[in-house]
């Protein structure tokens, strides 16, 4: 069985879509802060949020399940036991924290009495009372892990670069479209 030098196309699209996603959800969270407490934006915006961290949620889902009957590319033969290591801890943080952030979106929303909605398609009502305290502590834990995601995923797209720049191997190729 020949050994896949690159990841697939299904593969690259959850990556780069991701990555997007977080930007993005990552951006709305201040999308509040031009306007006063209890204007109709501020309430859009949330609403965003949580409709594309629920798409997020999905397509994370679709992500490790691809992982798992995929695999990855190995990594090139001149990477060093601690480099491999790295890289195989950095991904493990990185799909942690993608499943983390959700989920923990999903458990905030309900603690503060919210039903999700996805872009007004479909609502799932909280299975459970209200709790501030709660909510408080698994908002503090989604922020932490939002800004951790964004600094692993910074590591992340350096160690890609080095890679790309320095070392000229084929590790950043390897995700971008059209190569094979």
């Amino acid at each position: 069985m020949a050994v896949a030098r690159t990841y697939t196309s299904a593969q690259k699209f959850l990556h780069w879509t991701l990555f997007v996603l977080v930007v993005l959800l990552y951006a709305l969270t201040y999308g509040d802060a031009f306007y006063a407490r209890g204007e109709p934006a501020v309430a859009f915006f949330w609403r965003l949020h949580i409709s594309f961290g629920l798409l997020l949620a999905a397509l994370v889902f679709w992500r490790v399940v691809l992982r798992s009957l995929r695999g990855a590319p190995d990594l090139p033969s001149e990477m060093s036991t601690a480099e491999r290591a790295a890289a195989k801890i950095g991904h493990f943080i990185l799909y942690a924290l993608l499943i983390a952030i959700p989920v923990l979106g999903i458990l905030l929303t309900w603690f503060r009495g919210d039903a999700l909605s996805f872009f007004g398609l479909f609502t799932i009502p909280a299975p459970f009372a209200p709790d501030r305290a709660t909510a408080r502590t698994i908002r503090e834990l989604h922020s932490l892990c939002a800004n951790g995601i964004l600094i692993v995923a910074g590591l992340h797209a350096l160690a890609a670069l080095y890679h790309h720049l320095i070392r000229r191997d084929t590790i950043l190729t390897r995700m971008l479209p059209g190569n094979r």
